[in-house]
């Protein structure tokens, strides 16, 4: 492994010498009748694989050709399964495919591709100039070198928000006098879950989609960074009292019933009537269910988007989502090719029709405005769902009035961030488990939940959470 890294570097080190720095990389790398092909790796599907399909199509029609590129790309349908294929071509396994020269990353992954060897300093091909023409808090977040160099670059960004089942929120609704505001915090959110049980016969109300966010969101509103970052290396800091508001208001109403979490993603679950709303990306919006097939029957209903819910009294945080793009060592010329394609795809014309095709946030601070993006949906003869509509709003708002937060990269991320998915949700999953076994044994409902919601119950499980990320991000 050391011997192909080293003769990496070396290949990378070539084509600095030959080639100027700066984004004015020499005319002659690219020959519009020997066109160069490069790959591209992403985690893409659906609505939002279309769009970038129908991106890459009209790049390789109008500048590609002109300039003597095509760009081919291939998506693994999920973040899991793209980044174990990279991981494989990284490490030339059997039967592996040979390393893309551009792939979808989160930072995390990043890092251990950087840590080979294997990608490209975007420093030395985009200005400071350049790079300040896209959002600050994105460009910052693709700075993963340990001398802060960038090497992830932001093709278009997401954050979070709440959706809801609004055709059967009416009715419960106005059967308790709740209004929307009701669901602004977490306390509220619980609030509310627990009247719907009871309103319900027994049914969840709310989910969470990618929870190691909520918990990483959750210690930031408080003040404190879970993961401290200096020089690729993380200091594990806890916050008990953002720990316990995660306990007391996800743990307790989850292992009560409020809160469900059953399919792969908690669209999924609202979309078979197991839950009435959820938090997630704002992607989720353009895979917001039209009906709800229950109890035998399908039903038609309206989506709203509301901004994902703070914790109460705590600093409004949110957080970055979705993978940027790095670029591996390659040849001069696929380099170069591979560059252009990324600067050409976040130009405003693009980058904002892309933003409105899959409720992504463009990148570039002048494209950052819903107004453009309508008009640009509009001009391409194409609908802006109500619901991605509102998604988008709530979260290019939030970028100017919240604080913008995203995890740093270090040795161990990316088994740290496992353990933020999936230490406490499991434990919540088989403890719910258990409620339902003593009641079905005779205990009083309440009963069963007392006996898992103790601060004793706590203490326990937050000692071995801290020691299980201490241990993950190297002692």
């Amino acid at each position: 492994m050391e011997r192909i890294r080293l003769a990496i570097l070396g290949v990378a080190a070539l084509a600095l010498l030959m080639l100027p720095t700066g984004c004015n990389r020499e005319e002659s790398l690219l020959d519009a009748n020997n066109p160069v092909t490069i790959t591209v790796w992403t985690y893409y599907g659906g609505v939002v694989l279309n769009a970038f399909d129908a991106a890459v199509a009209r790049f390789n029609e109008t500048l590609g050709r002109e300039r003597g590129v095509i760009v081919e790309t291939y998506s693994f349908g999920g973040v899991s399964d793209l980044e174990a294929a990279v991981t494989a071509s990284a490490r030339r396994e059997v039967g592996s495919m040979a390393l893309p020269n551009i792939f979808q990353a989160f930072p995390d992954t990043a890092y251990l591709a950087q840590q080979m060897g294997l990608l490209m300093n975007l420093d030395n091909y985009f200005s400071p100039e350049e790079q300040a023409a896209y959002f600050s808090p994105f460009i910052e977040r693709g700075r993963i070198g340990l001398e802060g160099e960038l090497r992830i670059f932001p093709i278009a960004i997401a954050a979070e928000a709440m959706f809801l089942n609004y055709t059967d929120w009416r009715p419960f609704a106005d059967a308790h006098g709740l209004t929307l505001t009701d669901l602004r915090t977490m306390e509220g959110v619980a609030r509310v879950a627990q009247l719907y049980y009871h309103y319900s016969g027994g049914r969840s109300f709310y989910g969470r989609d990618q929870f190691a966010n909520f918990m990483i969101i959750g210690s930031k509103q408080f003040g404190t960074e879970i993961f401290e970052v200096e020089g690729g290396r993380a200091t594990i800091n806890i916050n008990r009292q953002a720990m316990r508001r995660i306990w007391d208001y996800y743990y307790v109403p989850f292992i009560s019933g409020y809160f469900a979490m059953h399919g792969r993603f908690r669209s999924d679950d609202l979309r078979v009537g197991d839950i009435l709303a959820y938090a997630g990306s704002t992607v989720a919006s353009v895979f917001f269910p039209a009906d709800v097939r229950a109890e035998g029957e399908t039903r038609p209903i309206v989506g709203m988007a509301l901004p994902s819910p703070l914790f109460a009294g705590a600093t409004p945080t949110i957080i970055q989502q979705g993978a940027g793009m790095v670029v591996t060592l390659a040849t001069p010329a696929e380099e170069y090719a591979s560059l252009l394609f990324l600067k050409w795809f976040t130009e405003p014309e693009q980058n904002i029709l892309f933003a409105g095709q899959s409720a992504y946030m463009p990148v570039r601070t002048e494209s950052m405005d819903i107004q453009r993006i309508r008009a640009a949906m509009a001009e391409a003869g194409l609908a802006l769902p109500e619901i991605a509509d509102a998604a988008l709003s709530l979260a290019l708002q939030e970028m100017q009035t919240h604080v913008v937060y995203a995890t740093a990269s270090f040795t161990g991320g990316v088994e740290a961030r496992a353990i933020l998915t999936h230490d406490l949700q499991n434990k919540a999953i088989a403890d719910r488990a258990a409620v339902l076994a003593l009641v079905e044994d005779g205990l009083p409902r309440a009963e069963a939940i007392a006996r898992f919601n103790t601060d004793a119950a706590f203490d326990a499980w937050l000692t071995q959470f801290e020691a299980r990320l201490v241990a993950a991000a190297g002692g």
